[in-house]
């Protein structure tokens, strides 16, 4: 079994790829593919979700696009413990701090990332080697009524606090199911923003998350 060289021409396809490797190992995957696993991924975050796409053919890489853009497709990874709790928030994508003028909620990056997402749960226990640590069935998401009022809600707060030029009161605590923090390798690393009386500031950037407990209910929803 080897990578595909190709995107998915289908759903069904995406899927079926999904089944392949589901109960599979990350050092299973990654010998099949002639790549090195790393000892942890501390310095290495971005790894397990390059070598998924890999297997499943996804062609967006780094662009503020859909994972599978033909399909209109998001791939997240989500590392979960022995009972399917998620170990993490979810990044969704950066947070622009110089809004572009006429943004709404129906043009944003975080509705478009977030339409249709195909979410791919990992084994992501610490005690676990990360070559031992295995993929589960993917399964995709769409929200639901409820859910975009609710990410709108959160996202529309939050994007009016930016252009406001609040950015740096926003804390962890805002929003129920998106959230904002930095979003950078250290501290060192700094980006325009707006200041509060509309002067322009430098500040570290910002990415939109999702809570765990959102994607908890995601997970629980696809699994009971």
């Amino acid at each position: 079994m080897k990578p595909p060289s190709t995107p998915p021409s289908n759903i069904d396809e995406l899927l079926q790829r999904c089944q392949q490797i589901a109960g599979l190992s990350l050092g299973e995957l990654a010998s099949l593919a002639s790549i090195q696993v790393p000892r942890n991924l501390q310095r290495h975050k971005g790894w397990q979700g390059q070598l998924l796409e890999l297997w499943l053919g996804a062609t967006a890489g780094s662009k503020p696009q859909q994972d599978f853009p033909d399909l209109g497709v998001e791939l997240k990874t989500i590392p979960i413990d022995r009972r399917w709790q998620p170990l993490e928030t979810t990044y969704v994508c950066y947070a622009p701090l110089m809004n572009p003028p006429g943004v709404t909620w129906l043009t944003s990056n975080v509705r478009n990332k977030l339409a249709r997402v195909l979410w791919l749960p990992i084994e992501g226990d610490r005690e676990i080697p990360v070559s031992e640590r295995r993929v589960a069935n993917g399964f995709l998401w769409t929200p639901g009524e409820d859910e975009d009022a609710l990410l709108q809600k959160d996202w529309e707060e939050l994007t009016e606090m930016i252009v406001l030029g609040h950015v740096e009161k926003i804390t962890a605590r805002h929003g129920n199911a998106l959230h904002l923090r930095p979003k950078a390798a250290d501290g060192s690393v700094l980006t325009d923003a707006l200041g509060p009386e509309g002067e322009r500031i430098r500040t570290r950037p910002r990415g939109f998350y999702l809570r765990k407990n959102f994607t908890q209910t995601l997970l629980m929803r696809a699994f009971s």
